[in-house]
């Protein structure tokens, strides 16, 4: 038997049970992974809520990394003994042990750690198609990125940094502005005693920003276009207050025929070509030191309920990690 965490109803925290699961061997096309961590994201709060409906019981978890123990019919992706890390659907990274689609399991190179592994996937593969071709950015572009000192913000401000972009992150608090300034934000402004409008407004010399990447929703939506540029963007990529509300277009084209956005990594990846390429992006840029992985918070797989009340909270920076 295996343990792993599982709900039959959605709600708060509560609702994650630590469960004996029976894995079996892998069916065609999988792949049996046993995790040496385990990633904690957003989006896991909003399956657990039923913000993201899902068929119940079901498990939670988008991103783990480990080794093959055993493959099915037909995988050619990988082999048993495999270093692995992954990013996607189905639910169920927060398990020991899983079989799971092998068609998302990407190769982690030797010199990538199993914690950086769960860490980086889902967020680090976020930056990368955010930053390659949701918006194309160059080097002397300015943008705003919402949460600066989350998970995706501390890569996001890497990333940047690395490629000649200024970023203005928005945080939550001074500890968060200080480690958002070292990761490699140009500008930081705390949303808690500043307005970020009028800062973004300052910052730039009333020229504002041509893209803004918001994972907050709801409380920062109308904001956000306000720091746009004419034809800027706004990419919205995630939901942390709450979804966006309706909204007339006539928005758009009040503030200067502007674009609205709502990607996701599991359409950008969904060819494997495609997430090969990104992941190779990835792991140049980690490889390279470049980026590193700022792993902050490590639970045990049984207390993946207090991941879930921490980051809600805010009270994260950087990644987490379950421990299997």
């Amino acid at each position: 038997m295996s343990k792993a965490i599982r709900i039959s109803s959605t709600g708060g925290p509560e609702v994650m049970e630590y469960v004996d699961v029976e894995v079996g061997e892998p069916g065609p096309g999988e792949a049996r992974v046993r995790h040496e961590a385990i990633g904690v994201n957003f989006i896991d709060i909003y399956f657990r809520t039923g913000l993201y409906p899902q068929p119940l019981p079901a498990g939670l978890g988008m991103e783990g990394a480990g080794v093959v123990e055993a493959v099915g019919a037909g995988v050619t992706e990988v082999r048993v003994g495999d270093r692995v890390a992954y990013a996607g659907r189905p639910n169920g990274a927060y398990a020991q042990v899983r079989n799971m689609p092998s068609n998302i399991l990407l190769r982690l190179p030797d010199a990538i750690s199993f914690e950086a592994g769960a860490a980086m996937m889902l967020q680090g593969l976020t930056v990368q198609y955010l930053f390659n071709r949701t918006v194309k950015l160059k080097r002397g572009d300015t943008i705003l990125f919402h949460a600066a000192a989350g998970g995706v913000g501390l890569i996001a401000a890497q990333w940047a940094r690395a490629i000649g972009v200024n970023m203005i992150g928005t945080v939550g608090s001074e500890a968060k502005a200080i480690l958002a300034k070292e990761h490699g934000c140009t500008d930081v402004i705390n949303y808690n005693t500043e307005n970020f409008v009028e800062r973004v407004k300052q910052i730039t010399d009333g020229k504002m920003v041509s893209v803004v990447y918001d994972s907050i929703g709801k409380d920062t939506f109308i904001g956000s276009l306000d720091c746009l540029q004419p034809l800027g963007m706004l990419v919205s990529f995630g939901s942390a207050s709450g979804p966006v509300p309706p909204f007339s277009l006539s928005e758009l084209a009040s503030r200067g025929s502007l674009f609205v956005t709502r990607p996701t990594l599991f359409a950008y990846a969904a060819k494997r070509a495609d997430l090969e390429a990104m992941a190779a992006d990835l792991f140049d840029m980690v490889g390279s030191g470049k980026i590193k992985i700022d792993v902050r918070q490590r639970y045990p797989l049984a207390q993946a309920a207090q991941a879930h009340s921490d980051l809600e909270a805010r009270k994260t920076t950087g990644s987490s990690i379950l421990l299997p």
